[in-house]
């Protein structure tokens, strides 16, 4: 029997593995990096020990320093999450080595599919269909486009898809670069890139005895670098036929390798019901919340029990309905999906009725390893928190989705809400044509639009200059009941700016006055005021009340209404002249760490051409030269931290 547990990772997981251990009346340990330290999942558990640093390779990856936290805390066991060390099959061994339990599969379960390169050979040898595996060395113009592949790990790193033959070796050694930081191993590999294939994985659950469980598909097709944004139970697009043939070839090669635990197997499909192996994935998913809502199932009090020796029933649990999950990463879509990082003010879902569980009856649930306060860093994955929905149907789940998230409180750091809204009310998601090819087909433009039109912006900055007008006022020592900005002779209207938060960037200035008749806003001639407090303003638009809610913090005013969600940024009445950047600037979109400089002081470059890359949040990101000119700063080296908005090169424009 499992006594006491160590989660061997972080955040939300770490948080999702601790509730099954709380109602199974199992301890908990958990591990945390310096960064981490003030981490809900730090402070969630029985015990915590600290691992000394911040990056992965200090600290969640050293498989020693885990073995030795277990053992100093008294753990019997070891959960290993997703991500890090999850696939590892030295891990695990060190881990039984050490007498302790294995919450997981057998090592060498984990070693068979640790390398994809052998992994389709051991699947095709088991008679599961595949796409044949490409050396890079030997691709050819015929065989374009083509996917280069992480031959180890996952999560969309290490991913490049490549259409002309003269960018494939750049993409080889960049996926290589990116794979070596995130997994330790710098093996890559290439097979043929279907555009528009469906990504469906079957959920697999194999105990010591020989039962082997397919619990559902899952359809995860909606995809942004490769890696998973929405993902749902059942899939739209599987037929009772097709299922019953993915759920064959997934207990094919579960048994093949002699798998035991939870586990998920990968397919690309395409339109007319083929599909072919991806990949293996020997450990719990993120999407697992979509499994267990629609089979009524916690996956993870099933690993504990098979860890423990326990039988699987013969046959698993029926499905029920339809969940969809959506991930909430800290990032910006229209930036390029770049990652962004800072403090995370507030944050709560609207009609939550469960968290790191199933919910009771159809509803929404949450699994977020942030609360109010959480300052989200560079150092790891940029998801905040995962909003999973299950309904009696996929149209009225979606719905229930989209609202949540649309009226979610997200204050502080920039995220990628808009879009996920966007898509679950999308009509093509609506009538289940979804693809790998969704987003690009659709167009990022569109899908990552505000939820705010102008008008809702319109008024919600002037509901926000109100609202500071009546929070100024509440603060006054003297005279604190006269309006805002009083003047017993009348000269101009009080006058506020914001900027919009975003890549959109308007600037906007509300002019108004308060007096004996109410609100004067001579830009808003069918807007009445209501009411006005600190932190909340009511108006009347056209003989329609609306209700404004308003936040500050250090510069961001958070307005949040049925409108849409307005994050503004207040102007100040005088500026530094000594701030202003120099033309032709190149700012750093994120903290991060600069791990290639691709050209030199001096240097002439073309619009486009790649000057360095950063990485941040285990990704790689091109800051590229917006026009051709000569690179005439470079102020930055190989290795060196830069932080948000630091200047990294300057690029003067050729007339």
């Amino acid at each position: 029997m499992i006594e006491n547990l160590l989660v061997a990772n972080r955040g939300e997981i770490a948080l999702r593995v601790f509730r099954s251990c709380r109602d199974a009346g199992i301890g908990t340990v958990a591990v945390y990096s310096d960064a981490d330290a003030d981490s809900p999942h730090a402070t969630a558990a029985d015990a915590a020990i600290r691992l000394p640093g911040d990056v992965p390779a200090q600290t969640y990856l050293r498989a020693e320093a885990i073995v030795a936290a277990a053992l100093a805390a008294g753990a019997d066991a070891v959960h290993p999450g997703y991500g890090f060390l999850s696939e590892n099959a030295d891990f695990a061994r060190a881990v039984t080595g050490a007498g302790l339990t294995w919450v997981g599969p057998p090592a060498a379960a984990i070693e068979s599919m640790g390398s994809k390169v052998e992994a389709k050979r051991l699947m095709a040898a088991a008679g599961v269909p595949v796409l044949a595996e490409l050396d890079p060395c030997e691709v050819t113009e015929a065989d374009l486009p083509v996917l280069v592949k992480a031959s180890a790990g996952g999560g969309g790193r290490g991913m490049r898809v490549v259409r002309e033959l003269g960018e494939l070796a750049c993409a080889v050694d960049s996926a290589s670069a990116e794979a070596a930081s995130a997994f330790g191993d710098p093996t890559v590999f290439c097979e043929r890139y279907l555009e528009a294939g469906r990504h469906i994985e079957v959920q697999i659950v194999a105990d010591a005895h020989g039962t082997v469980w397919a619990m559902g598909e899952r359809d995860c097709s909606i995809q942004r670098r490769h890696q998973k944004v929405v993902e749902e139970a059942p899939s739209p697009l599987v037929d009772e036929d097709m299922r019953q043939r993915l759920f064959a070839s997934a207990r094919a090669a579960a048994s093949a390798i002699g798998y035991v635990g939870a586990g998920t197997v990968e397919f690309l499909a395409t339109g007319g019901g083929e599909f072919y192996f991806l990949e293996m994935n020997t450990r719990l998913q993120v999407e697992h919340p979509v499994t267990e809502c629609t089979t009524g199932t916690d996956l993870v009090a099933l690993q504990l029990r098979i860890a423990e020796g326990h039988a699987l029933p013969a046959e698993p649990p029926l499905p029920s309905g339809h969940a969809i999950e959506v991930r909430l990463y800290a990032e910006d879509p229209a930036a390029g999906w770049s990652p962004r990082s800072g403090p995370l003010y507030h944050f709560a879902v609207p009609g939550v009725t469960a968290e790191f569980t199933v919910p009771r009856g159809h509803g929404i649930r949450l699994d977020s390893g942030v609360v109010d306060g959480s300052v989200v860093g560079v150092h790891y994955d940029p998801m905040l928190a995962k909003v999973i929905a299950w309904g009696p149907d996929r149209r009225s789940t979606a719905r229930m989705l989209a609202g949540a998230v649309a009226r979610a409180r997200i204050h502080g750091v920039g995220t990628n809400r808009d879009l996920l809204v966007n898509v679950l009310r999308h009509p093509a998601f609506l009538d289940g044509d979804t693809d790998t090819a969704f987003l690009d087909r659709h167009g990022i433009d569109t899908l990552a639009a505000p939820l705010a039109t102008e008008q809702a912006v319109r008024l919600s900055v002037l509901a926000a200059a109100l609202a500071d007008a009546a929070h100024n006022r509440a603060r006054a020592g003297v005279q604190g009941g006269l309006p805002s900005g009083w003047r017993n002779v009348v000269a101009v209207p009080q006058r506020k700016r914001y900027t919009e938060c975003g890549a959109n960037g308007t600037e906007h200035e509300v002019r108004y006055r308060l007096t004996r008749e109410g609100l004067q806003a001579p830009d808003y001639p069918d807007v009445t005021l209501v009411e006005a407090q600190p932190h909340r303003v009511v108006l009347d638009v056209a003989g329609v009340r609306r209700a404004f809610d308003i936040a500050r913090y250090p510069g961001l005013v958070a307005v949040d209404s049925p409108l849409g969600p307005v994050n503004l940024t207040p102007v100040p009445r005088f500026t530094d002249p000594g701030a202003e950047l120099a033309a032709g600037s190149l700012v750093a979109p994120m903290p991060g760490t600069v791990v290639r400089v691709a050209v030199s002081r001096g240097d002439r470059v073309r619009a486009g051409e790649p000057l360095l890359f950063l990485e941040a949040m285990k990704m790689e990101h091109r800051i590229a030269a917006p026009s051709a000119g000569v690179v005439t700063q470079l102020p930055v080296s190989v290795g060196q931290q830069v932080e948000l908005g630091a200047v990294l090169a300057v690029v003067n424009t050729e007339e």
